[in-house]
């Protein structure tokens, strides 16, 4: 049974694995990957050698840190918050009106939250409303950090909270009928009974997600801050920097070095990370 699963690993992840090679040559397509001259760490220059290269880090990392933490909260919350609805035809509407954002396209989450942010905007009406000053969202590039989290905790939450509310849905009901008799209330079960039970689920979606933390979604940076310039000190990250890099001078070799170093610096999270944990416990 598992044999069909090992096939689709090992072909898409691992046989691609020989490409690597490609960041420390300079490829062109009539040499091949094999024939193509080698060049060793040149490509790596490439990040390294520039001045964005602290810039484009660093924003990868606490922004994608960001995602983590308050994507992790909401969705254990949200989860926990179904789990106490009763009414099965109401608890299956939150779930799918949840769910719909993440079916989405970044494209369209793009123009949704430009509707919101544009000069006129509904947020600049409210603020009229109210009495305050307009803000010109896209040449501010402050609160993007802000307004990035709260685009990918909006459209992630309700699909990452069917992970952990099968996780909460697996814990036997004597327990909490237990606690009841103890006269514990609800937020002393969800402290002692719902999160302590569910920690091991939780610690395998952080690990995974402290694993692809160097790579930060494309669609979310390139769409939604539809690639303003002057948003770039606080929402350019490695991907649309690479991006940008490999549109204007067309150079494999750059951008294969620069998914080699993500890939590495994310397997070296993860060990860092699972090390943490184990030390903990």
């Amino acid at each position: 049974m598992t044999l069909p699963g090992i096939l689709y690993i090992f072909l898409f992840s691992y046989v691609p694995m020989l490409g690597l090679v490609i960041a420390f040559k300079n490829y062109n397509y009539a040499s091949g990957i094999w024939n193509s001259p080698w060049v060793g760490f040149k490509n790596f220059d490439f990040l390294f050698a520039t001045q964005d290269a602290w810039r484009i880090t660093s924003n990868t990392l606490f922004l994608n840190f960001l995602f983590i933490f308050f994507g992790t909260v909401s969705a254990i919350a949200f989860a926990i918050l179904l789990n106490e609805i009763r009414i099965k035809a109401f608890n299956k509407i939150v779930q799918s009106t949840m769910l719909l954002p993440y079916l989405l396209s970044w494209v369209i989450v793009g123009y949704f939250v430009y509707a919101l942010l544009t000069s006129n905007g509904l947020v600049n009406r409210i603020f009229a409303l109210v009495g305050a000053e307009p803000i010109e969202w896209y040449t501010e590039p402050t609160y993007w950090p802000a307004i990035l989290t709260l685009t990918a905790v909006w459209k992630m939450v309700g699909y990452n909270s069917i992970i952990y509310l099968a996780s909460i849905l697996g814990i036997h009901p004597e327990y909490y009928e237990a606690a009841v008799i103890d006269g514990a209330n609800k937020f002393q079960q969800i402290r002692f009974i719902t999160l302590p039970l569910i920690a091991p689920i939780v610690t395998i979606m952080v690990l995974l997600s402290i694993g692809r933390i160097f790579y930060a979604d494309f669609g979310l940076f390139y769409n939604v801050t539809r690639n303003v310039g002057m948003l770039y000190p606080t929402t350019d990250v490695i991907d649309t920097y690479v991006f940008r890099m490999l549109r204007s001078v067309g150079d494999i070799g750059m951008a294969s070095a620069a998914g080699f170093y993500q890939a590495v610096v994310g397997f070296v999270l993860v060990i860092l990370a699972n090390y943490t944990i184990k030390k903990k416990r």
